[in-house]
C-alpha cells in the first residue's frame, strides 16, 4: 500500500442532465436483475448466483485497473482501505439477502422493499455525510413503514373481508414474510454501501474503489458458499450465461453508474432513482414471468413509493443542488 498523497485535481463535474441520463440507463439495466435471478434460481443456489455475479464483475475490472495503474498509480490510506473493505462487505450482504429473498417472495415485494434504500440513505446522510435532508423524511418513513406492513400482510393474508391470515403457523413461519425481511435487510446494507461510496468521493478514484469493493464482496460471497458447502462448479451453460448477464448489466453498468453519480450529486437524490427499479421489475415480471401483483400488494407498493417520494424529495432549490 502506497503512502498517502494529495488527490489529483478532479476533472470538471458532469452536468445534471448527464448524471440523470446515466442513471436512467442504470435503472433500466438494474430492472432486469430480478428477472435474470428468477431464471437462474432453478439452476443454482441464490448465494452462488450472487458469488458469480460479483466474481465475474471483479475479474473484468482487474485488467483495466492494472493497465491504468501503470500510468496512474493508486494511493490508498489505511482508513480508506478499511472503509472500502466495509463497503464490499455490505455489498456482499446486500446481494446475499436480496437475491435469497426472491426465492421466498414475489418479484414485486422483493423489488419494492429493497428499494426502500433511499429512506435509509436519507437517514444516514445528515450524521455521516453532513448533507441536509428535508424534515419530510420522518413522514415519509412512517408512510413507508406502513407500506412494508401492507406488503407483509399481502404475503400472509387472503384478500377477503374479514381477511383470512395464515397466523396459525406463526408470523415468522411464513416463507413469503421471510423473503420480505431478507429484502429489507438488502435495502439497509445497500444504503450503507452507497453512503460509504459518497463519503470517499474526494479521496479514492472510482475505478480502484469499484474493483476492490467488488473483489471484497465476491470473496465474502464465495467464502459463505464454501462454508455452506454449496457447489461452485458444474453449472450448465445457461446458468453461466445468466451469471454473466447479471455481472455486466445490473452490476457493471447499473451499480458502477450509481457509484459514479453519487460522487457528483448528494446521496439521497441519487438513491431516489432506485425507485425506478421496482417499477421496471414489476412490469417485466408481469410480461416475462406472468407474475401479476395482487391488490393488497399494489396498495403497499403505492404507500412505499409515496413515502420515499415524500421523504427524500428536495424541498427547495438549495436542497436540490
Amino acid at each position: 500500500m502506497s503512502p498517502p498523497e494529495a488527490p489529483a485535481t478532479s476533472p470538471p463535474a458532469p452536468g445534471v442532465g448527464r448524471i440523470y441520463t446515466a442513471l436512467a440507463v442504470a435503472v433500466a439495466s438494474a430492472s432486469f436483475a430480478s428477472i435474470l435471478i428468477r431464471w437462474a434460481q432453478p439452476l443454482a443456489p441464490s448465494l452462488v448466483i450472487a458469488a458469480y455475479r460479483l466474481s465475474i464483475a471483479a475479474l473484468l475490472l482487474w485488467p483495466i485497473l492494472l493497465i491504468r495503474a501503470r500510468r496512474h498509480p493508486v494511493h490508498w490510506r489505511w482508513a480508506d482501505f478499511g472503509l472500502t473493505v466495509l463497503s464490499g462487505t455490505l455489498l456482499a450482504l446486500h446481494f446475499a439477502t436480496w437475491i435469497s429473498s426472491l426465492a421466498f417472495t414475489s418479484v414485486a415485494s422483493s423489488a419494492v422493499l429493497v428499494a426502500t434504500a433511499p429512506l435509509f440513505v436519507a437517514v444516514l446522510s445528515r450524521p455521516v455525510l453532513g448533507e441536509r435532508v428535508s424534515t419530510r423524511l420522518f413522514g415519509g418513513l412512517a408512510i413507508g413503514m406502513v407500506g412494508m406492513l401492507v406488503i407483509a400482510a399481502s404475503d400472509l393474508c387472503v384478500p377477503a373481508w374479514p381477511p383470512a391470515c395464515a397466523l396459525a403457523s406463526g408470523v415468522l413461519g411464513s416463507g413469503a414474510l421471510l423473503g420480505d425481511l431478507l429484502a429489507l435487510a438488502g435495502a439497509v446494507s445497500v444504503a450503507g454501501y452507497l453512503v460509504i461510496g459518497r463519503a470517499m468521493r474526494d479521496r479514492v478514484q472510482l475505478l480502484p474503489y469499484l474493483t476492490l469493493t467488488y473483489t471484497v464482496a465476491a470473496l465474502a460471497l464465495v467464502g459463505a458458499a464454501v462454508a455452506l458447502q454449496l457447489p461452485l462448479a458444474g453449472y450448465p451453460a445457461q446458468a453461466l450465461g445468466l451469471f454473466a448477464l447479471l455481472a455486466i448489466f445490473p452490476q457493471l453498468i447499473a451499480h458502477s453508474t450509481y457509484n459514479w453519480a453519487v460522487r457528483h450529486a448528494a446521496a439521497a437524490p441519487v438513491a431516489l432513482t432506485l425507485l425506478g427499479e421496482p417499477v421496471g421489475a414489476i412490469l417485466l415480471a408481469a410480461l416475462l414471468l406472468q407474475e401479476s401483483p395482487e391488490a393488497l400488494e399494489l396498495a403497499g407498493v403505492i404507500l412505499i413509493l409515496a413515502g420515499i417520494w415524500l421523504g427524500v424529495r428536495p424541498g427547495d432549490k438549495s436542497a436540490a443542488t
